[in-house]
């Protein structure tokens, strides 16, 4: 019985799956989809929403509320481009994303609140009066 010996010192292939990979990063191609990171908190009297987006500008994210679905989107295109005698290389990134919250019917809607600073989007959904905590109370017995 003889056994096939592989060598793994051939370095072409290898080049040649990480060119092809959507996720070669050493010659800045990426075409991966990548969700922004959520934390999703509630308290006492409202919903609190942490979206982790550096790189993105204030003006450049849209919060979009319609029929209880609560959208934040972003999308950026950034081109370079460098001219020489001998060649013209021009590259271009673009970065988007898209997420969407199905919003309880517990929120007031006429109060959400948000804010952007430092790469990181914070929402408030403040919950309707009806949904806060009632405090506790006696009732009394006929």
């Amino acid at each position: 019985m003889k056994l096939a010996h592989r060598n793994t010192n051939n370095w072409l292939p290898s080049l040649i799956d990480e060119m092809f990979n959507n996720d070669y990063i050493g010659g800045r191609i990426s075409t991966t989809a990548h969700l922004p990171a959520v934390n999703i908190a509630e308290k006492d009297d409202q919903f609190h929403l942490e979206m982790v987006i550096p790189g993105f500008k204030k003006d450049e994210v849209q919060i979009e509320l319609d029929q209880d679905v609560l959208t934040i989107s972003s999308e950026v295109t950034q081109e370079t481009e460098e001219k020489t005698e001998q060649f013209t290389r021009k590259e271009f990134v673009k970065s988007s994303f898209k997420r969407s919250f199905n919003l309880p019917d517990t929120v007031n809607q006429e109060s959400i609140e948000a804010n952007y600073a430092d790469g990181i989007l914070t929402i408030a959904l403040p919950k309707k009066e009806e949904a806060l905590p009632q405090p506790k109370r006696m009732i009394a017995l006929k």
